[in-house]
């Protein structure tokens, strides 16, 4: 008996003299292959508990990226991915049908069917694009990927709890939008955290699968999260992914349209009778619309401009908003106006018009399916972080209204950062395959400071554009995470 008790002894032996890389290295790929037979004989001679986890065996000393590694509370290789993907997909339809109170897809993909989709889309707009469900659980943080034409990965981080990733949110609201911070750098530590939580354990299959594209599918506490300003220690992640938030796959239009031609109904005001006066919405919309055809010796400055009608003010008015609808065909919907998403029914939600309010309820009395909207902006927005019932109804904007894609702001930016981003959008509209690669080279370029404010001109892309009497020129940093990183696609990337 004391013969076999030393066998287990003198394999712990063994291992732990194996510590350096070289060696650690060539046995752990071995024993990649061999770790269900070693587990097996492990548990036989007591030396394997389900406490330790599918990582519970350790060669050598860990290192310091092993050593922070989570310790799951479940062993995620005998999780089924596929089935937590429909489970998590069918509440969450639930959650936003409840909040909406109406039915609202009947469709039902499963995993293969979303992969499936996504090599699709891939063929047709030269992207690599994925799926992260992010799930705060009561057990821990829940991730699960797709890829295009992959079996899921999940992740299950069980010391990652709800409460500490809604404060983490919050505090990196607070930092990025706090006046006094606009020229510091105190929101890396908080997007930096987030990153670690999010994207961190999917590092290496998106790198290996070249993935440029990532839908967020996020739960409760997260859904207004600026995902764009996470960030890796060196790179904000809008700078590796295009990105976009969706409230679930089945409530999202997956089919792919080009908008490169498309028209625009731009309408906006720059005074109203109870909120604050925005006076660069009538440049913002010049910039945006050219009301005749744009001929081939058109200026430089020119080259941002679509076709399409403009209503500013008294002409701004939901009725107005019907008539165009219903009488011509547009592609992009453009409203440079207040909108707010606050706690509580879709009804206290609205969009502020010149004379009236457009209640979130109210939405899908427009008729922006027939023919279908592929782009709804709102320049203007604000929503109250932290709320399930404000996450709700920002996340579920697109399909509650019937277009395809919103691009909203998660909070008030100011009227000349506003400006800048937006005109360089419709810029990069005009020549990225998706909507979303053309927010991330809108995003990227203001970061780098590309897009700017200087000399009493805006410097886009597409070159200078001097600003109106009125609009201030000075005082304003573009490349802070303020301007850009509050704005926001919802809906499908595509």
């Amino acid at each position: 008996m004391k013969r076999i008790q030393r066998y287990p002894l003198l394999f712990l032996d063994i291992l732990k003299h194996l510590g350096n890389s070289w060696a650690r290295n060539k046995v752990y790929k071995r024993m990649r292959r061999t770790r269900p037979v070693v587990r097996f004989i492990l548990v036989v001679m007591g030396l394997f508990t389900l406490e330790m986890g599918v990582w519970g065996l350790s060669v050598g000393r860990p290192s310091l990226a092993e050593s922070t590694r989570p310790v799951h509370s479940l062993m995620t290789h005998s999780v089924n991915w596929n089935t937590q993907v429909n489970e998590v997909e069918k509440k969450w339809e639930e959650d936003y049908e409840t909040y909406f109170g109406k039915n609202l897809t009947d469709s039902k993909l499963t995993p293969p069917d979303i992969a499936k989709i996504l090599t699709q889309i891939s063929e047709k707009t030269a992207t690599k694009p994925a799926v992260l469900w992010v799930v705060p659980e009561p057990e821990g943080l829940v991730l699960v990927l797709i890829t295009p034409g992959k079996e899921p990965l999940g992740e299950i981080q069980s010391d990652i709890k709800q409460e500490q990733l809604k404060a983490d949110v919050i505090s990196l609201y607070q930092e990025i939008t706090n006046p006094r911070k606009l020229y510091s750098r105190s929101y890396l530590e908080p997007a930096h955290k987030l990153y670690n939580s999010i994207i961190k354990p999917f590092e290496t299959p998106l790198e290996t699968k070249k993935i440029d594209s990532l839908l967020f599918c996020m739960g409760a506490g997260l859904r207004t999260l600026p995902l764009g300003v996470l960030h890796d220690g060196e790179h904000f992640l809008i700078e590796k992914y295009a990105l976009t938030r969706i409230p679930a796959f089945n409530l999202m239009n997956s089919n792919y349209q080009t908008v490169k031609n498309a028209k625009v109904l731009a309408m906006g005001a720059s005074e109203f009778k109870s909120q604050n006066p925005l006076p660069a919405v009538p440049f913002e919309l010049s910039t945006i619309v050219q009301s005749q055809p744009i001929s081939s010796t058109a200026t430089q400055n020119n080259l941002g401009q679509w076709l399409g009608q403009t209503f500013l003010n008294q002409g701004f008015t939901i009725d107005n908003l019907k008539r165009q609808l219903a009488s011509q065909f547009y592609s992009i919907v453009h409203l440079a106006t207040h909108a707010e998403f606050k706690p509580g029914k879709p009804e206290n939600s609205y969009i502020q018009f010149w004379d009236s309010q457009l209640k979130l309820n109210q939405m899908d009395q427009l008729n922006w399916k027939n023919p279908p909207i592929e782009l709804l902006v709102l320049s203007a927005c604000k929503t109250a972080v932290g709320d399930k019932d404000v996450e709700l109804g920002f996340a579920g904007l697109a399909f509650q209204s019937g277009v395809k894609t919103a691009l909203a702001s998660l909070w008030y930016v100011s009227d000349t950062g506003t400006l800048g981003l937006m005109s360089e959008f419709y810029q990069q509209l005009k020549t990225t395959s998706t909507k979303a690669k053309a927010l991330q080279q809108t995003q990227i370029r203001m970061l780098k400071g590309d897009v700017r404010l200087q000399q009493g001109e805006l410097l886009l892309s597409r070159g200078e554009i001097p600003l109106p009497p009125g609009i201030a020129p000075e005082g304003y940093d573009l490349s802070h995470p303020y301007y850009w990183a509050a704005f926001t696609l919802i809906g499908s990337p595509w």
